[in-house]
């Protein structure tokens, strides 16, 4: 089932960010679909969080989309070269995000070496937000798109989650600071880092 806009639109984003975790990420592009199980987030509480790009209401061309109502892709280019995929959440006006930054490869494997030019998966090939996003073959250029169905009878979006009935228990999941966030001070030590501890059940099938 592809999770719901009224998933995206709760206020707590540091909870938005731990239900993430066990569902599956889901790209189409290029008549190809591949997912992966979503093993890793983190949560960016906008105005007030000074790791969030939109601190202090900052308002650019790029953290626009940021301001725009949950269920949309935010997705911003890293070091000129990794495509970072987050999820706004919250209402419109409100720009919390929620930054994938791994996933555990499900679908579309060959499709995913392909895009990685890689002959074989290794344990880390999903960990990474920029890794996760090159094999679900998601580009920045897609930010602003739904990812999910925002109005009835629309087209299935290009990226979506979907809850395929993983329940995760809060003593599987690993909460630490968030990384590369030293600029933000004392926020940058707040918690809002989670990983599942035991990445899944199936993991030995895919590596």
């Amino acid at each position: 089932m592809i999770v719901p806009k009224t998933f995206y639109q709760r206020a707590d984003v540091v909870q938005i960010a731990k239900d993430l975790l066990g569902k599956y990420l889901v790209t189409h592009f290029d008549g190809k679909i591949t997912s992966g199980i979503i093993v890793e987030t983190e949560a960016y509480s906008g105005f007030c969080d000074k790791a969030s790009h939109a601190y202090g209401e900052r308002f650019t061309k790029r953290t626009e989309v940021m301001y725009r109502q949950g269920g949309t892709a935010y997705i911003y280019l890293c070091y000129g070269v990794h495509s970072l995929f987050n999820i706004v959440t919250n209402k419109a006006g409100i720009p919390d995000a929620v930054l994938i930054r791994g996933i555990l490869p499900a679908e579309g494997l060959n499709v995913m070496l392909l895009r990685t030019g890689k002959q074989k998966t290794t344990g880390k090939i999903g960990l990474g937000p920029g890794k996760a996003s090159k094999l679900l073959g998601i580009h920045f250029s897609a930010t602003g798109s739904p990812v999910t169905f925002l109005e009835e009878n629309q087209p299935k979006p290009l990226i979506w989650v979907e809850d395929r009935g993983n329940l995760v228990t809060e003593s599987e999941i690993m909460a630490s600071p968030r990384i590369g966030v030293d600029y933000a001070g004392e926020d940058a030590k707040l918690p809002w880092r989670f990983q599942l501890k035991k990445k899944c059940p199936s993991e030995k099938e895919h590596f």
